[in-house]
């Protein structure tokens, strides 16, 4: 099993993308899959949450740009500046109120095994999102909050919210503590499964998806067109945020593009309307299929660096 998880990582770019492509190919497979997305949400971040390396969290730190500036950019100031511009290009409420919750989310807990994958620093992308994470219960809500139009009260979100993170980290720090050198030693393996997770939410989340986009194929492009452009937006402006070489630049932008919309899909649960549930599942196309295309950009670069 173990030579199997370590196989998958190379090819976690391509399988990322094909999780998504077999879940709207096959609708059964992802309704199947459908009641597992709480557990790959929890083992996705109870995952990121046992990679954390305490040198590296330490040195981290002691950046202010990456302790401090980095997650108040992506929890705070990135869903404000989105929101602000989904008002003001006057998007159907739901939609607003969609897009500013998708990028509240803390980035995707997979970004530091997809940064691995890519040949990226993985190290950045874990301490953001672990300290993304500790605040995710409190901006969220208040993000939600300002902008309104939820049907789920701002303290019930963040106690649902507390609850998935907290129960994630509650073993984690279990695990850790009885069993930290083995854990030391199977970080790859720990990479393999949070892919693996990865994989079969990506396949969940297109469930009834297919039925959806059938039925009002208007709104499914129009949703698609926005999380894909809210995505490229994200990571163009976290590319240019800090100076840096061109990975250190691409590794901000995964940060910035790519949220754990998932996380706060499964806070939300019930209250999600189906138009909200829509761009959520839209939002999932090009957090899998862009890490491939920057695999194909930075084996480019590689290449004319050598040339």
């Amino acid at each position: 099993m173990r030579s199997s998880l370590l196989r998958l990582i190379p090819r976690g770019p391509t399988l990322l993308a094909l999780g998504v492509l077999l879940g709207l190919v096959c609708p059964a497979l992802a309704d199947l899959v459908r009641p597992l997305m709480p557990i790959t949400i929890f083992v996705i971040v109870l995952g990121t949450l046992l990679r954390v390396d305490g040198e590296a969290v330490v040195a981290t730190l002691r950046q202010p740009s990456l302790s401090v500036l980095l997650p108040a950019v992506v929890m705070v100031a990135c869903p404000l500046a989105i929101g602000v511009v989904g008002h003001t290009l006057g998007l159907p409420p739901e939609f607003a109120l969609a897009i500013v919750l998708a990028v509240s989310a803390p980035p995707s807990s997979g970004t530091a095994a997809v940064a691995r994958m890519l040949g990226l620093d993985g190290a950045v992308p874990l301490v953001v999102t672990v300290l993304s994470m500790v605040l995710a219960p409190v901006t969220v809500p208040l993000l939600a909050g300002w902008f309104g139009g939820l049907e789920i009260s701002a303290l019930e979100l963040a106690m649902r919210l507390a609850l998935l993170i907290g129960s994630a980290e509650g073993v984690a720090f279990l695990l850790r503590r009885h069993a930290a050198p083995v854990l030391a030693a199977r970080g790859v393996v720990v990479d393999g499964i949070i892919v693996t997770a990865l994989v079969l939410f990506a396949v969940a989340t297109m469930a009834g998806i297919r039925a959806q986009i059938a039925a009002d194929v208007a709104s499914a492009t129009f949703c698609l067109a926005l999380a894909f452009g809210c995505n490229v937006t994200l990571q163009a402006a976290g590319a240019m945020l800090l100076p840096g070489t061109l990975p250190q630049r691409l590794t901000v932008g995964l940060i910035l593009g790519n949220r754990n919309v998932g996380l706060v899909w499964s806070a939300l649960g019930v209250t999600a309307s189906p138009r909200m549930a829509l761009y959520f599942a839209a939002t999932q196309f090009p957090i899998y299929i862009l890490p491939r295309l920057l695999e194909v950009l930075i084996s480019r670069n590689k290449r004319k660096a050598s040339a």
